[in-house]
């Protein structure tokens, strides 16, 4: 049997890296991709400390023609595609109020449209195979945070989709599986480009509230709840390979605690209650 084809989105960092890299140590062939090729050189350098072989590719799941043409070349060159990490996405931190809508929309564009985009191209493909379509969502796909308006309202959305999607998918062969990670130290926080001195100045009223904020996750993404990227990608390959794997993953302790606050909370009191105090 030839080896299992693997598209990876969101490769030149973190946890698709870090993904992109064991799943090839598991025995797939993997077709790595971000938007920019030129910053290519870390994913290499893991690649060649694993010993493993890449395909890189350029893939910007925002663009209909640039997710045509990756699948394309894929299907062209490896003959089929077995697997898709959707793993792509971006931060955005702000309130609606303060917040130009252009980019309350881009952050759906890329968090929630380009997973939406990339499963439409693959499923004809995994469901040929009986395929997996594993989505790296975040807790913040099913717990509303303070300031992440756009980005939680992204990732609800595709978890939606995806829990929609599940037993359409499995009727025709397809597993799909959502991971939620906690925090993780990875260029995910700094590629949200925020300029936070900027940002106290220009909240008015909400500076208070987004300075208690800020302080809390400071603290989230520099305590023992960090997570690694490797540790992350486990679950992810996991993922890929179970027999069954469950449909909703979190990828530690405090990420199970932290969602099953929001999964018990029938009438919303305690998630609000809890983020509330974020504030204080």
């Amino acid at each position: 049997m030839p080896e299992p084809v693997l598209l990876v989105t969101g490769s030149s960092s973190g946890i698709g890296l870090s993904s992109a890299v064991l799943a090839a140590r598991s025995g797939y062939r993997v077709v790595a991709t971000m938007r920019e090729l030129g910053k290519d050189g870390p994913l290499r350098a893991a690649a060649t400390e694993a010993g493993v072989d890449l395909d890189i590719r350029a893939l910007d799941v925002t663009s209909a023609d640039s997710i045509a043409s990756c699948v394309e070349g894929v299907l062209a060159d490896h003959g089929r595609l077995d697997a898709l990490v959707n793993n792509a996405g971006a931060g955005y931190l702000g309130t609606v109020e303060l917040s130009p809508l252009d980019d309350i929309r881009q952050v759906m564009e890329v968090n929630f449209f380009g997973v939406v985009a990339m499963t439409k191209a693959a499923m004809p493909h995994l469901r040929a195979a009986g395929g997996r379509l594993i989505t790296v969502s975040s807790v913040g796909g099913a717990v509303g945070q303070p300031f992440n308006e756009a980005y939680c309202a992204a990732k609800f959305a595709v978890e939606g989709f995806l829990e929609s999607l599940a037993p359409v998918a499995s009727a025709v062969g397809v597993t799909v599986a959502v991971i939620e990670p906690g925090p993780v130290a990875t260029e995910f926080v700094n590629n949200v480009s925020v300029d936070v001195g900027a940002l106290f100045a220009s909240a008015g009223p909400y500076e208070p509230a987004l300075q208690s904020y800020i302080n809390r996750v400071m603290s989230q993404f520099s305590g023992e709840n960090l997570q690694t990227p490797e540790q992350v990608a486990e679950l992810v390959v996991e993922a890929l390979t179970a027999e069954s794997p469950s449909f909703r993953i979190q990828t530690s302790p405090w990420a199970v605690e932290f969602v099953s606050t929001k999964l018990n909370d029938l009438d919303g009191a305690a998630v609000v209650e809890m983020t509330s105090e974020w504030l204080e």
